[in-house]
């Protein structure tokens, strides 16, 4: 399993509060928990993790997080809310880190067990 050091997560890493201010704390927990998707899968090109605190629902605050990761092939993207902001990473990194794991699981039956394809028309005979 390759080392993931703080400055590769910094460079990979876009991180974004909407209409609320990242605490170092919150901010610590992100780094830790996307260095754990880095290490499943190192060629993840960037992460961008938007917490955004939204007060229309309802009185209480409303906490939603959501999670794009850009990687060869369609984005993997995911988003979470809940009451508690930690929790809303929490669950987020999960659904990101199922995602990254699904992905992985098709690219290797599509590997190992590949399909016929079937041509529409004879192919040309060269000479």
């Amino acid at each position: 399993m390759p080392h993931i050091t703080p400055e590769v997560i910094g460079a990979k890493l876009l991180l974004r509060g909407i209409h609320l201010n990242l605490t170092d704390a919150m901010k610590a927990v992100i780094h830790e928990k996307v260095g754990r998707l880095l290490r499943h899968e190192p060629r993840i090109d960037r992460i961008r993790i938007d917490v955004d605190l939204d007060k229309t629902k309802g009185s209480k605050p409303h906490f939603i997080a959501k999670g794009q990761i850009e990687i060869g092939g369609p984005d993997l993207i995911a988003s979470v809310d809940s009451d508690d902001a930690y929790k809303s990473v929490d669950l987020l990194m999960d659904k990101l880190d199922g995602l990254l794991r699904k992905r992985h699981s098709a690219l290797k039956e599509k590997r190992h067990h590949p399909h016929a394809v079937e041509l529409d028309a004879a192919l040309p005979k060269t000479v």
